[in-house]
């Protein structure tokens, strides 16, 4: 079968991927659309260590295969969209409702393809960007079948990520002021979270000013191409900043532009090793700075709520999608992810 593989120095669409049965507790699931995130060319220029050779992807959505013993939520036939947390569902944070702190859903790389007789591994949990794949039982969540599934697959990494941490991490309430910086998949997604929410200014800075119009469409009443201009639209600063690219200059600056009792949520990914600084003295104003995994969702509840929301007409899904792919195209999906021309490129199958 196909897939996008990385071996540790390249990336190239293979047609030789095997891909084993689901076992107890599991689901196979052929993928018909998948996201390209930017956490996917992470791992190929390694700002994300991986294990190599992977295939990559981890945004996803397509049609329920089979599925091993035990499993009872889905059927063959079923539409469902994946997300990357397999977490066990028995530990202490998965009984208090925290799925993304689960110790067994962190650093624990599977391996269920194989290439040429040798094992090959699952790219966060998940692996879409091959025409089938094995997951845990718990992320695959049905959907309706009336759901576009390039719009579908994007739920389950940009949307769960982005309106996740304006409702699940940073509880943004009515009125509240809210910075964004970084208006990609995710930014978008915090976007249209704050608009949900009820946030009376949203403020998007990105430094491509071609992104303006999709940015207030998804809800942002400002635009700026760097953060200069937001204390003449904030005067004493954001309730809530969202740093989404990962770079720790605009992590400092997210915390600078927090007014008092404010919160930095940082989303953006900077290399492993990255070190950020701020003022000590600035946060004995009641601030505070949120690290936050996978929008803090818990996505059995949360993609089901959004896909209900999409089709409610309360939340964006077809407008994320800028282009498709043949998944044949990753060169060039890839090239306009990396260029900054697509709010999010979907490889099909």
């Amino acid at each position: 079968m196909r897939a996008v593989l990385f071996d540790g120095k390249r990336v190239e669409v293979v047609d030789d991927l095997d891909v084993r049965d689901p076992g107890p507790g599991e689901v196979r699931v052929a993928i018909s659309a998948a996201g390209l995130c930017h956490s996917d060319l992470s791992v190929v220029d390694g700002t994300i260590p991986f294990p190599a050779p992977v295939v990559l992807g981890h945004e996803g959505a397509g049609v329920v295969e089979a599925v091993g013993a035990g499993v009872t939520h889905v059927a063959p036939g079923d539409h469902v969209a994946l997300s990357t947390l397999a977490n066990c569902g028995t530990c202490a944070q998965c009984d208090r409702g925290r799925p993304t702190m689960c110790r067994q859903a962190i650093g624990r790389p599977g391996r269920p393809f194989s290439r040429d007789g040798r094992p090959v591994y699952q790219f966060a949990s998940n692996s879409a960007f091959a025409e089938r794949t094995v997951v845990k039982a718990v992320q695959a969540v049905r959907i309706p079948e009336d759901i576009p599934l390039p719009s579908a697959a994007l739920i389950g990494c940009g949307v769960l990520t982005g309106v996740g941490a304006v409702l699940n991490r940073a509880k943004v309430d009515r009125g509240d002021s809210v910075l964004v910086i970084g208006t990609g998949g995710v930014g978008l997604n915090v976007i249209q979270g704050a608009r949900i929410a009820g946030a009376l200014h949203i403020v998007a800075v990105d430094a491509n000013p071609a992104k303006e119009d999709v940015a207030r469409q998804f809800g942002a009443t400002h635009f700026l191409t760097s953060t200069e201009g937001v204390k003449e639209i904030l005067p004493t600063g954001a309730d809530h900043a969202f740093e989404c690219v990962g770079r720790v200059e605009l992590i400092r600056q997210a915390i600078d532009l927090l007014d008092r009792h404010g919160q930095a949520v940082l989303l953006g990914v900077p290399p492993a090793s990255a070190e950020a600084s701020f003022l000590v003295s600035s946060m004995y104003l009641d601030k505070s700075i949120l690290g936050c995994r996978y929008g803090s969702s818990r996505p059995q509840r949360d993609i089901a709520l959004y896909a209900e929301m999409y089709r409610a007409g309360r939340l964006l899904l077809d407008e994320l999608v800028t282009e498709t792919y043949p998944v044949e195209d990753f060169e060039k999906a890839r090239a306009d992810a990396e260029a900054g021309r697509v709010a999010r490129g979907v490889l099909t199958f």
